[in-house]
């Protein structure tokens, strides 16, 4: 494969050997092609704040071909040769110093524009996660136009000396928010999209173990190995849950609730489904396409579930036999007590059916009082999507005659839970996510967060859905002023370094935007969200209109 058609990575550095590579890149540039230092026989060049470094890489074939490198520890290398730097800054901001931009000279041709971009925007998301809002640099001054193009602004006099001069220089956040955004949007790495910190409610961000076990060869379904596997990782679901069987079936949340539906049509009697959301329209969905005899009883989205008004619809209903609600309404955030809810149907006889698919993971769950319950792999579990999960708590037989082989959750049950060929990969990523979890100290963990983040979104004035119910800790909805769309602003935060969810068509249709805490984030990485958001939100303070890529007055 030629060096034009190898993929370009662009990370941060971690290896022993791609810091190997780093000095030897250093020197190249620095010594025989600047000379600003004196050459060596080991030709290799440590940088002096080697060890305060972070250093932005690009690789090609496991080669090093760009790199930056960012501090923010002062004194900083200008501090040394510009005398009083900060009188030459702009006051009362976060500084780092970004050094040491190199291009290995083979691929300064065709390619050198995406290795500049993808640096650039490893740089980005880098300030943008640390909160820095304004960098310096020496800039040679054979890239002065470059610099300048990005928005960087030169102060004092030049410094070095012959062919190793350098043009002090500083950039602000807001100037490089512009002009390096659009640098990128028109360079020619127009495939290359930064990492951006996962906010969505799936897929989310796995762990590295996670992606190890995904990585397995394949292996037969058969086997004793994958067996054991497989009854590890059931038994794993069945201590988080408290229910007393699990079946694990290839696909998504939407196969679990439809072999739920199937399940619901072998009992005689009417049913109720509750809606306060998306996903209670989409359980309507399943039970109509199953044939299933049902009431309906919705309340308005963001809002919690009428007990008082539950207890009369079940009350008009002779004899009724299941009652199947969302347990936490992914769309609005809002969680329905499935404990109350479980109390209620006890009562009157009912069995209660929930999804689950957005709070199993993400908060303490307990299922031991609830007949089917659905849940798939790609949220709060932290694995890869792929992977549907029906739970209950009593035996069910197979039914040949009237449901299909793939909905049978008796079938499965038979067939000791794997009746059929199942991804060894999938497999071994949930075991993986599973296990050696301290699924309380998450869960206290991802309710601090989200309690934090909320105050933080309403200190800054964004309107939160459904802030009078019970909330989930893991999706947070805001309802964005008509004067901001939220598709636009998904992509703006995107852009800035953020996934957020936004395209779905319920949230278009409303103009919200979605922060979910499903994945592995760390803290910090929310705080940087919070400043993204905050930069955003006071620009239309100011009487600007944000839109995508720029900010219009």
């Amino acid at each position: 494969m030629s060096t034009e058609a190898t993929p370009l990575v662009f990370k941060f550095a971690t290896e022993d050997w791609e810091f190997e590579q780093i000095h030897r890149l250093n020197y190249r540039t620095f010594v025989e092609e600047i000379p600003q230092h004196q050459a060596s026989p080991t030709h290799r060049l440590v940088d002096k704040f080697h060890a305060e470094n972070t250093y932005l890489i690009c690789l090609c074939d496991q080669k090093i071909v760009g790199m930056l490198a960012a501090r923010g520890n002062r004194p900083f290398s200008l501090d040394h040769k510009v005398p009083e730097l900060d009188k030459h800054l702009p006051a009362s901001r976060t500084i780092c110093e970004i050094r040491l931009l190199a291009i290995d000279k083979k691929h300064r041709g065709a390619r050198g524009g995406q290795i500049l971009s993808g640096i650039l925007a490893l740089l980005w998301q880098h300030g943008v996660e640390k909160g820095y809002d304004l960098a310096v640099i020496s800039g040679t001054v054979r890239q002065l136009k470059l610099y300048q193009h990005l928005g960087f602004v030169p102060f004092g006099p030049v410094v070095g000396t012959g062919e190793a001069q350098f043009q002090p220089m500083f950039v602000t956040l807001e100037t490089f928010e512009t002009t390096a955004r659009e640098f990128l949007r028109n360079s020619p790495a127009k495939s290359f999209q930064p990492s951006a910190v996962n906010f969505l409610p799936g897929p989310v961000t796995v762990r590295r173990e996670v992606r190890r076990a995904f990585e397995q060869a394949p292996e037969s379904h058969r086997s004793e190995s994958f067996t054991a596997d497989f009854d590890a990782t059931r038994k794993l679901l069945r201590e988080l849950t408290n229910a007393a069987h699990v079946q694990l079936m290839m696909g998504s949340g939407t196969l679990a609730n439809d072999a739920i539906a199937a399940q619901l049509s072998q009992i005689t009697g009417h049913g109720v489904v509750l809606i306060n959301g998306e996903f209670g329209n989409r359980l309507i969905d399943a039970a109509r396409r199953s044939d299933l005899r049902f009431e309906t009883l919705s309340f308005p989205w963001g809002e919690s579930i009428d007990l008082v008004m539950l207890r009369q619809k079940l009350g008009r209903i002779p004899a009724p036999a299941w009652l199947w609600c969302v347990h936490c309404e992914t769309s609005t955030g809002v969680v329905n007590d499935i404990e109350l809810l479980g109390q209620m149907c006890r009562e009157h006889g009912v069995k209660l059916c929930v999804d689950a698919i957005s709070s199993i993971g993400t908060m303490d769950v307990d299922l031991s009082g609830v007949h089917l319950a659905s849940c798939a792999s790609g949220k709060g579990l932290r694995s890869y999507p792929g992977l549907a999960m029906v739970f209950h708590n009593h035996d069910i037989k197979p039914d040949g005659d009237r449901l299909p082989r793939y909905l049978d959750i008796g079938y499965y049950a038979e067939q000791g839970g794997i009746p059929f060929t199942f991804s060894s990969n999938l497999l071994h990523a949930l075991h993986a996510a599973l296990r050696r979890v301290n699924w309380q100290k998450r869960f206290t963990e991802t309710v601090e967060t989200s309690a934090w983040l909320r105050m933080k979104l309403g200190e800054m004035g964004f309107d939160l859905v459904g802030t009078d119910a019970l909330n989930s800790p893991a999706a947070i909805t805001i309802e964005l002023p008509s004067d901001v769309k939220s598709v636009e602003f998904g992509k703006l935060m995107q852009e800035s370094g953020f996934l957020l969810s936004c395209n779905s068509e319920y949230l278009r249709r409303r103009n919200w935007i979605q922060i979910c805490l499903m994945g592995e984030i760390p803290r910090e990485k929310v705080t940087a969200l919070v400043n993204a958001l905050r930069r955003a939100w006071q620009k239309r303070a100011r009487g600007e209109t944000v839109v995508l890529g720029a900010v219009k007055t």
